[in-house]
């Protein structure tokens, strides 16, 4: 199997909802079990809330800050970051060009809960 970065893009932003007004930044690209994979690529803002699962995101280009439970973590493309289930999350001060992909997975509420 292959996900591609391109073939998502195009898909992006996905119709507008309540949340998201302007499209919603994201699309699943793969789903198998509890693992999840999405292609996310926010404009102007990152909207997200705090999920239910761990996951990694996995920068494709851009760069930033990732704000994790309130520390600023600088990124750039090519680099993984890690949020475990429940823990407040958001990208902010990102480049225009920022896609990552995010991956969710394991059981609601995160492993360390197992």
């Amino acid at each position: 199997m292959k996900l591609s970065v391109a073939e998502f893009l195009t898909q992006l932003p996905q119709p507008a909802s309540d949340k998201y007004p302007q499209g919603v930044p994201f699309v699943t690209a793969f789903a198998h079990g509890t693992m999840s994979i999405e292609l996310f690529a926010p404009r102007g803002a990152d909207l997200q809330t705090p999920h239910e699962q761990d996951e990694i995101y996995v920068v494709v280009s851009g760069s930033g800050d990732f704000v994790r439970n309130g520390e600023f973590i600088n990124f750039t493309a090519g680099d993984v970051l890690f949020v475990p289930a429940g823990m407040p999350h958001h990208f902010e001060n990102f480049s225009a060009d920022f896609v990552t992909w995010v991956i969710f997975y394991g059981a609601k509420g995160g492993e360390n809960n197992l």
